[in-house]
């Protein structure tokens, strides 16, 4: 027997040697002395390995049969015709409730689903049957159809300057490609209190409240062949501040000295329609302007530096001014101009044929 009466009493253990039908040595424990030696203890009181033979008499193994199919079933709850009534009511979510599509979440399915079968059901069960179809009828995404007449032919000026080539001829080697459009309202949001750097097992913090300190506006022209980047910052966007962008690019060499500069730009204010390409031409004879179509500025290469600027330097948007806004921007345009690289630009005129007939079935399909 232990006793505990007395803290300070170290035990001990003592060894008795013990044998059983596997003729394996054990040892049994004894308190009786005030001494214990953990060091000899570690090396005595594990089991030692080998097989037994306890047990060898006994009868050969069977295999018991199990309800349970080994690939899964249905909850004994929520056996699958009501599995099939809850995906049911979430493809019929609109008509059964008479309510917009906007209006249905998770919980919304869960109360009538609750009520259809007549017994409780969690917003996780209800999640986890639909998610075996991925039937999610709360989500939604935006979409518009191509409406510009001329679609086709635009985006395919565009394709041809990418793979090299404009009017059926290849581009000669005094010829560029600019790839250019404006960054709006950058703001600079000033945390109402500082944050913190990461630590062990947990992210960097930054304060939600801010206070607003202005917007500026990036305006960049990217090199589509040469992979670097010109861009300023102005207070405002429109046709006068793109006029500067062009300047700033158009005063420098190779561009200044070249034969041609292709300019493709969208349809915004600031250059659109063929009153800009007038205007480009008469400012430098060697610019020409290409617009790509109506509702499809991701045809502008741009746009991909620019969503690198969005997760690189704009994000967490932690800034004191604007002034530090714009250094942000200078300092990443200096650090992808130390290392250009083009863009490797896939979509060419057969992805564009196929993407085409893709949106003229879904349009015969809801027309």
């Amino acid at each position: 027997m232990i006793s505990f009466t007395r803290p300070s009493v170290k035990f001990a253990i003592a060894r008795f040697p013990s044998t059983c039908s596997s003729d394996i040595g054990w040892y049994c424990g004894s308190t009786m002395s005030r001494t214990l030696d953990m060091t000899k203890l570690a090396d005595t009181s594990a089991s030692p390995g080998g097989k037994s033979n306890v047990g060898v008499n006994a009868g050969s193994q069977v295999t018991l049969p199990s309800p349970t199919e080994v690939a899964g079933a249905a909850s004994p709850l929520f056996p699958p015709v009501d599995e099939a009534q809850v995906k049911a009511i979430a493809c019929e979510t609109v008509f059964q409730s008479q309510q917009p599509l906007s209006r249905q979440s998770l919980t919304d399915l869960t109360r009538r689903c609750q009520g259809a079968l007549g017994k409780p059901i969690s917003r996780s069960t209800v999640w986890r049957i639909l998610h075996t179809d991925a039937i999610k009828p709360w989500q939604f995404d935006y979409w518009i159809f191509p409406r510009d007449p001329q679609f086709a032919q635009k985006a395919e000026r565009i394709l041809d300057l990418y793979a090299g080539c404009w009017e059926g001829k290849s581009l000669k080697s005094a010829d560029f490609i600019i790839s250019s459009d404006e960054k709006t309202s950058i703001q600079a949001r000033l945390r109402c209190h500082p944050g913190s750097a990461p630590g062990r097992q947990r992210r960097r913090r930054v304060e939600f409240e801010y206070e607003r300190g202005g917007a500026l506006q990036y305006l960049a022209a990217w090199d589509v062949q040469r992979g670097s980047v010109l861009g300023r910052c102005e207070a405002k966007t429109g046709i006068e501040p793109f006029g500067r962008l062009v300047t700033q690019v158009m005063e420098q060499e190779p561009y200044r000295s070249a034969e041609r500069v292709f300019w493709i730009v969208d349809n915004g204010s600031s250059h659109r329609g063929t009153a800009s390409v007038q205007r480009l031409m008469n400012a430098y004879a060697n610019a020409i302007l290409v617009h790509t179509p109506v509702h499809a500025s991701w045809l502008n290469q741009v746009e991909i530096y620019f969503s690198m600027i969005q997760r690189k330097v704009l994000t967490p948007n932690e800034f004191a001014s604007l002034q530090e806004v714009e250094t942000r921007l200078r300092l990443y345009e200096e650090l992808t101009n130390q290392k250009p690289r083009p863009f490797n630009w896939k979509f060419d005129r057969k992805k564009l044929a196929a993407f085409l007939q893709r949106l003229e079935a879904r349009h015969t399909v809801q027309g």
